[in-house]
């Protein structure tokens, strides 16, 4: 073979060679450009690329430009996309039993939500991998308040509030049908312009996403007790998670974890910081409710929470959640004196 030949050879292989098994993961979210979430994805992003020497990398399409998160899932289904950063309502589509996580006033606290998460993240890994999904880690979207443009102190003003409900969302609509209140179903994406319009005026957010998504300008009133927890995550298809070489598969989990950490912990101290920014921006806290109050919402909770049994999990799962969740806050009371 001439010394032409060779040249010729290693002209065709050795690019073959750099890029044979180079992985573009298309990613979508509703996260808006500058969030929390978009500013860690971004690092995360750079930090897969330096580890895997630019053989796996994300495509990111962020604020909702391939649709809502129901169109997302249908993309991923059709191979348009193959991954997703998703809160409950995603994870609902391709795993039901996940919505636990979003159950009305299932919990009280941060770490409560962690010792969840730890105890029964098998069962919540094993549920996506059977819908063809990988979970490259959680990202807590935080807890929801109901923010509205009159000030509400009870149950029977938060009635007279024309009130926003996540088109399609199962939790959502068993939260109000538990609540008396008959909320109008949209997508996300026509909030804004249903708030501008006066076609509602009440929304449930965290406080981070209510300045992310602009909803407190047009919500002047915060009513401060927390009816859910939002959970949110990372998941990727598993046909294309399965394409990509082993050492690189790993480190495409332990990034995901290291950094959706980061986002779940960031978050947190944003959602804490941003109730802050809105005092300053004019929105008005109400008071915290009574104890009266908060035993008529965990009541309320409870029967939403029964009446998703059989529609998004089983009552077993459902006992074993909430006896993990007592167990632990009875092991978590301070010993009497």
């Amino acid at each position: 073979m001439s010394i032409f030949r060779y040249l010729l050879v290693a002209l065709v292989l050795i690019p073959q060679m750099l890029f044979a098994d180079e992985t573009i993961i298309k990613f979508a979210t509703l996260a808006p450009e500058g969030s929390a979430w978009m500013k860690v994805m971004q690092e995360w992003n750079k930090k897969l690329m330096e580890k895997t020497q630019n053989q796996v990398k994300f495509k990111i399409y962020s604020g909702g430009v391939s649709g809502d998160e129901k169109d997302v899932v249908r993309k991923i289904r059709l191979g348009q996309l193959h991954s997703g950063g998703f809160t409950g309502v995603g994870l609902g589509e391709i795993a039901p039993e996940v919505r636990i996580l979003d159950a009305p006033l299932l919990f009280h606290s941060a770490n409560e939500v962690d010792h969840v998460l730890k105890s029964f993240e098998p069962d919540f890994e094993a549920a996506f991998q059977k819908n063809g999904y990988v979970l490259l880690g959680w990202a807590e979207v935080g807890f929801v308040y109901f923010f509205t443009n009159k000030p509400i102190q009870n149950l029977t003003e938060l009635k007279s509030i024309k009130m926003w409900m996540w088109e399609g969302d199962p939790i959502a609509e068993a939260a109000f049908k538990s609540l008396n209140i008959s909320p109008i179903p949209l997508s996300i994406a026509d909030v804004m312009t249903s708030l501008q319009t006066g076609l509602v005026d009440g929304v449930y957010s965290s406080p981070l996403a209510a300045i992310a998504l602009q909803w407190f300008t047009r919500t002047r009133h915060m009513y401060n007790y927390s009816f859910a927890n939002a959970m949110g995550a990372v998941l990727v298809s598993k046909k294309t998670f399965d394409k990509i070489p082993k050492e690189q598969r790993d480190i495409l989990l332990s990034t995901g974890r290291e950094y959706l950490g980061k986002l779940t912990a960031e978050s947190r101290r944003e959602n804490q910081t941003s109730i802050d920014a809105l005092k300053k921006n004019g929105v008005m806290i109400s008071a915290v409710p009574s104890k009266q109050q908060i035993a008529e919402y965990e009541s309320v909770g409870d029967r939403a929470r029964k009446a998703l049994v059989g529609k998004l999990f089983s009552q077993d799962f459902l006992d074993r959640v909430e006896k993990s969740l007592q167990d632990y806050r009875t092991a978590s009371k301070p010993a009497k004196k």
